[in-house]
């Protein structure tokens, strides 16, 4: 399909809202149920959201049985899942144990994974990104959260193609660094893909602002599936996943924290007409 087609098309799209515990097995289990449900009602691209194959913040426990990319068996499922059902699959993020040093286990990589329907190679990986932001931070009411202790942040921005949109991709707390998105849609990203585990307390605050900002600035569309609900391991997740377009409206939004799908179809050349009446991707200028 031509750049020109796909701009012109109309294209289904679905975030899968998930409730993710301690059990890698349950949470694939339950993600490609979900999938499933949405390829039923059309969708051509699916999303997940951040830690689909496991929830856990007590990093031995998570460490302990976490295998590295090689051997996590959940990437051959969701691309046997994609190849089956025919879609481009976005899994929002697994995590993934870093390689070992002299025999001990280093980290974890926060990573999400772009299937591709089609691709034989390389376990039908079309893209890997590495969440470059660590929640490092200290909220209210007590909670803090140092995820540079377990995970290996990400240094590089990946922008993917699809049959359908240029993708960028991008994790939860990666929504609070603007300049990354900008980047990304200058680059042609169409769609920025922002999976997430929000805390319930950020969420309610921040969540739809942030997204709606990034849509905005950037003439794009943005799909954020995201975890929801008190989770295994003790944490509370805000969930709504949603989707909107270049102007910054909402066009799905799954409004409460249990697992489901949303899914809308997304008119591409919204992008370009956004972009072409509000230049400001090309009209920045240096400030001493």
């Amino acid at each position: 399909m031509s750049s020109d087609d796909r701009s012109q098309a109309k294209h289904t799209v679905a975030c899968v809202q998930m409730r993710s515990g301690l059990d890698r097995k349950r949470n694939v289990d339950d993600a490609i149920a979900l999938i499933r449900q949405a390829a039923s009602q059309g969708a051509q691209f699916i999303a997940t959201p951040e830690m689909t194959n496991i929830v856990d913040r007590k990093a031995a426990r998570l460490l302990a049985d976490l295998p590295e990319e090689a051997q996590l068996e959940e990437i051959d499922q969701f691309a046997a899942c994609a190849k089956e059902l025919n879609i481009w699959l976005l899994i929002g993020s697994m995590a993934v144990c870093s390689p070992k040093s002299d025999g001990v286990k280093n980290r974890a990589f926060n990573r999400g994974y772009l299937f591709s329907p089609t691709t034989d190679t390389d376990r039908n990986i079309a893209a890997r990104y590495d969440k470059i932001h660590m929640f490092d931070v200290s909220l209210p009411k007590g909670e803090t959260w140092k995820e540079s202790s377990v995970y290996v942040p990400g240094e590089k921005s990946v922008v993917a193609q699809t049959d359908y949109a240029k993708l960028g991709l991008t994790i939860c707390y990666d929504v609070r660094f603007p300049h990354l998105y900008r980047k990304l849609a200058q680059e042609g990203a169409e769609l920025l893909c922002i999976p997430a585990a929000f805390t319930k307390q950020t969420g309610k605050a921040h969540w739809e602002t942030l997204l709606r900002a990034r849509a905005i600035e950037c003439g794009s569309f943005v799909i954020a599936p995201a975890q929801g609900g008190v989770h295994e391991d003790g944490r509370e997740t805000w969930g709504h996943s949603m989707i909107i377009d270049p102007w910054g409206n909402i066009v799905a939004h799954a409004g409460h924290d249990n697992p489901g799908i949303i899914i809308a179809d997304l008119d591409l050349s919204l992008v370009a007409s956004t972009r072409q009446r509000i230049p400001n991707l090309s009209a920045g200028r240096a400030v001493s």
